[in-house]
């Protein structure tokens, strides 16, 4: 219908308007019939988050999301923009978007009374039908909601009386599109009262003007449980304004959480192609934040947003590109030692605990690194019991009786490939753990497994490790006990 021009066309085209809430209802529905997907890219929360969203789209609610940091919240509101329709009508010139079927404002009306069916409209896309707004302490009544302009009465020569000298908030001039407040506890309660009519009535009010503007909009909130009590709390008779408030969550699992960070991950196309992660490194690094979210140094409730494993990845690569470049190698596979560093984008994610502040943000980065190491480990080798009986036979025994008849074994950090491949070959018995373990294993896993186990046997404390400016030392836990290190 975008040749339209003129609200006479309009109506011979047999144009009908509907509300944002019907066009959203109306279009999921048609999704859901054909099986198309509405939310694409987001992960995890199939069973959870969407279907709950689904129903309260459906239900024609205004909506809060509420969900620790870094849980898809805005990106689900704003993908809601999809179920809006392509285009609609607007009258040419209105600060409100009017519906040329349905006017409100003053300038509408008036310009519609003049022209008749000779009345311009406009065609708005989808696109430009959303409107966000963070909220934050200084935002005011006049910037959500409107004011008298005095500058406007001014050049128009008008009265604070008139209606015309009304300068329209963002709320307003979001007619007709989704709007969504980001961080709703951090608005004021005194600005957060001005959302009481919109919401339940649907129109607005401006200072003392006998106005009421019925305003067609979908309000999306998200807010973090967290901020109830530190920053500020949503006020009940709001709350109780909110249609649907639906609780997003973490991944509950790996290969959930390995599909989000591959996908939000910004990398170089180069490092791309001359870096390659073995799937065993990617586990680690989303194991570390499940061991976060546990983690008796982590404030818990703050959470553990899906951005520490998306630029810790980065990180990763970053840490092998680094090195090749160093070496002169012109490809690289990552290490288990290449993992030191990502510590500044889990030091900088993670909201420590008085405990977790005494031990400074390294400690507690090395000891989630730690954990994820030794809640994998049974899953691809044999479990290590805490209490083994005295001369019990156990796979790990040639590899620890290698080390305890050696002097200690060096992996500096900026060896070149081949270099690193060699040294770890010197380790015999990791062919044999390898070979009877993980037989089908891809051959670019298999020396970063290597290191995995020796890694892996020093959580259990099989062997000790000690880290130099230079690279790492792995010993017998004797050895090391004897030598002072």
């Amino acid at each position: 219908m975008k040749h339209i021009k003129t609200l006479g066309e309009l109506k011979q085209s047999g144009y009908q308007s509907k509300s944002i809430k019907d066009e959203l209802r109306d279009n999921l529905i048609e999704n859901i019939k054909n099986k198309v997907v509405t939310f694409k890219g987001i992960h995890g929360y199939e069973n959870t988050v969407i279907p709950e969203l689904e129903r309260a789209i459906l239900s024609r609610h205004n909506i809060n999301l509420l969900g620790l940091r870094g849980q898809a919240k805005t990106r689900l509101a704003r993908m809601m923009v999809n179920l809006l329709d392509e285009y609609i009508p607007v009258v040419e010139g209105s600060e409100i978007n009017d519906d040329p079927l349905q006017p409100i404002s003053r300038y509408a009306t008036e310009l519609i009374a003049e022209k008749g069916d000779d009345t311009p409209i406009i065609w708005l896309h989808r696109d430009d039908r959303f409107a966000e707004k963070l909220a934050t302490p200084d935002v005011t009544v006049a910037d959500i909601i409107g004011d008298v302009d005095p500058i406007k009465a001014a050049n128009l020569k008008l009265s604070y009386a008139d209606d015309r000298v009304i300068h329209y908030g963002m709320i307003p001039r979001a007619n007709r599109c989704i709007f969504v407040i980001n961080e709703l506890p951090d608005l004021q309660a005194r600005i957060q009262v001005a959302l009481f009519n919109i919401l339940q009535e649907g129109d607005i009010q401006i200072r003392g003007f006998k106005l009421r503007l019925p305003m067609d909009m979908q309000f999306v909130f998200t807010a973090n449980p967290e901020d109830y009590t530190n920053r500020g709390s949503i006020v009940t008779p709001l709350k109780d304004r909110i249609g649907s408030q639906i609780l997003t969550h973490y991944p509950d699992n790996i290969d959930t959480a390995r599909s989000i960070t591959s996908q939000e991950a910004k990398l170089d196309l180069r490092q791309s192609k001359s870096v390659y992660i073995p799937d065993l490194a990617k586990d680690v690094l989303e194991q570390i934040s499940f061991e976060a979210r546990e983690s008796e140094y982590v404030d818990v409730k703050s959470g553990i947003s899906a951005r520490m494993s998306i630029t810790a990845y980065e990180n990763l690569l970053s840490t092998a590109e680094r090195r090749a470049l160093i070496s002169g190698d012109e490809n690289t596979s990552v290490r288990l030692s290449d993992f030191t560093g990502i510590i500044p984008a889990i030091t900088g994610k993670v909201e420590l605990v008085y405990e977790g502040e005494q031990e400074g943000a390294d400690f507690v980065a090395n000891a989630l690194m730690n954990e994820a190491i030794k809640t994998l480990f049974p899953k691809y080798f044999p479990k290590i019991e805490k209490l083994e009986k005295q001369d019990q036979e156990t796979p790990y025994d040639d590899l620890i009786s290698w080390f305890f008849n050696g002097d200690g074994f060096e992996l500096l950090d900026d060896l070149s490939d081949e270099d690193y491949k060699a040294k770890l070959d010197e380790v015999t018995p990791l062919d044999t753990l390898i070979a009877d373990y993980q037989p089908d294993i891809d051959q670019h896993d298999v020396y970063f497994e290597k290191e995995f186990i020796l890694w892996g046997l020093v959580q259990f404390k099989k062997l000790s490790k000690y880290r130099y400016s230079k690279g790492l030392k792995f010993q017998d836990p004797y050895g090391s006990y004897i030598s002072g290190l």
